[in-house]
């Protein structure tokens, strides 16, 4: 997460427990990016996601906070589990946060939410084996 001295130890902590919390959750890879863009934003944010180890199956948050701006980018698995409209409720709980100048609130509580949102079910049935009565 780029520009980490923006935050004090504590809400990076609280951060990164967000993410591990939401890739456990969905299965799917997360990455928060904080910082300018080289260009316009959505772009930008994508050519961030494309430069992740697992693009297809991740999910990054890019905020530019001097800019006002949010971006949520997902891979083309990752866009199978989430949703735009539940992608779109994550941006507005976060801009909320944000609005009232609390950036890593509102990173940790919008990475959690995109993670409930990409939430898998478990399989209750793991084989394909009859069950016997």
């Amino acid at each position: 997460m780029p520009a980490g001295d923006a935050f004090t130890p504590d809400q990076l902590h609280d951060i990164e427990r967000a993410v591990r919390n939401a890739e456990e959750a969905s299965g799917l890879h997360f990455s928060v990016y904080v910082g300018g863009a080289d260009s316009e934003t959505r772009p930008f944010a994508i050519e961030l996601l494309n430069e992740l180890d697992d693009p297809d199956s991740s999910v990054l948050v890019y905020v530019d906070p001097a800019g006002r701006r949010l971006e949520i980018v997902t891979g083309s698995l990752a866009r199978r589990q989430l949703s735009d409209s539940s992608a779109g409720l994550a941006a507005l709980t976060m801009q909320t946060s944000f609005a009232t100048g609390d950036l890593a609130g509102g990173l940790v509580t919008g990475v959690q939410q995109l993670g409930a949102h990409a939430h898998q079910p478990p399989l209750l049935h793991a084989n394909n084996e009859p069950h016997k009565l």
